[in-house]
């Protein structure tokens, strides 16, 4: 049985454990530029022991962030500052992902400490786009659905932010497709009405991820792994299914997808989430067994026994901690210690080192 802290291949990288930090947004970047909260908050998880470390969801255009606070990486000044986390994570033996994101019909809206719904345009927002019209909520932005041409420019800027990703020295690149955000948004029946070659049919409505994915895709080199975060269920009856995820896992899969990280959820504003101790894992272990494709768990996993469970029973191939990773940046020589692991500590920390 693999252990959590068994090193895991992804093509030609390899995690040195199981223990991912997820992509939690921060809310605390100036026209999408990283700087030094980023650099601390990333490198303290660095020290602390994870796999790999996936930067916050990166706007791939202005129009993608989810507020004006987010992480971007639609422009060529961003990549310097990247550059230099990914030197340090690097060091630590950890390895750096970042997530492209799209916030579709969810954008424009304030970050939570500083109010919530919609942004007026008198305030700093902007126009929103979408697969239709009708807003996430009611106090949130209305969309303009997406036109051809639109839809190119959404395939066209995944592209050039995996160009300068690439530049920026990241081993891992995650599609954001989950959460309600753009991609989610198409493939989910509830979020799309159209009737063009984009909506209607299962393949339809999962043509813009297809694409995004095959895009992205084309410009990494051979070693270099993708990962597509999804939603593997909408919680809500008539919306996206895990019936539906395991499909989506086979067809990316065949177009080049290494993982599914899997979580839930985000495109209906009161679904009924039930959010207990590894609630979402079950999804994972079923994307895994039935499209046979590695998976990444995530959501309220706390513990190092409820995690070396994930991997040890075959559940999952990466055990994916948000929360707990603010609670405790260095949780995985703590879980390391626990499970009885032998780990190697920053050569700083090591006479902190605990002995068994």
């Amino acid at each position: 049985m693999p252990s959590l802290f068994d090193s895991f291949a992804l093509r030609g990288v390899t995690l040195k454990n199981r223990l991912v930090v997820s992509p939690m947004c921060e809310y605390s970047s100036v026209d999408g530029f990283a700087n030094d909260w980023h650099l601390v908050h990333l490198g303290s998880r660095a020290v602390g022991g994870a796999g790999l470390i996936i930067f916050e969801a990166a706007a791939v255009s202005p129009e993608a962030r989810i507020t004006s606070d987010d992480l971007g990486i639609w422009k060529d000044e961003h990549v310097d500052f990247l550059r230099r986390i990914n030197a340090f994570i690097t060091a630590q033996g950890s390895v750096p992902g970042i997530q492209l994101a799209h916030a579709g019909r969810k954008a424009s809206t304030y970050t939570s400490w500083k109010g919530s719904g919609a942004v007026p345009m008198t305030f700093g927002g902007w126009q929103v786009v979408g697969p239709g019209d009708v807003p996430f909520a009611d106090d949130y932005p209305r969309p303009v659905a997406l036109d051809a041409a639109g839809i190119q420019k959404v395939i066209a800027d995944f592209r050039a932010a995996t160009v300068r990703a690439l530049a920026a020295g990241f081993q891992i690149i995650e599609i954001h497709a989950a959460h309600g955000y753009l991609l989610h948004e198409f493939y989910s029946p509830l979020s799309n009405q159209r009737t063009d070659e984009y909506g209607g049919s299962f393949e339809n409505r999962i043509r813009l991820t297809v694409e995004v994915v095959r895009a992205v895709g084309a410009l990494l080199p051979n070693h270099l792994p993708l990962l597509v975060r999804i939603s593997a269920t909408d919680w809500t009856a008539g919306g996206w299914t895990i019936e539906d995820s395991v499909e989506l896992a086979k067809v990316l899969k065949a177009e080049g997808a290494d993982l599914i990280d899997t979580s839930t959820g985000g495109n209906v504003p009161h679904a009924k989430i039930p959010s207990t101790p590894g609630y979402q894992v079950e999804f994972a272990e079923r994307i895994r067994r039935e499209a046979g494709v590695a998976t990444g768990a995530v959501g309220l996993i706390t513990t190092a026994a409820q995690a070396e469970e994930i991997v040890a029973s075959g559940q999952a191939d990466l055990v994916l901690l948000a929360r707990e990773e603010l609670r405790d940046p260095y949780f995985p020589l703590h879980a390391a210690h626990e499970l009885r692991a032998d780990v190697a500590w920053p050569v700083q920390y090591e006479r902190a080192k605990p002995r068994h």
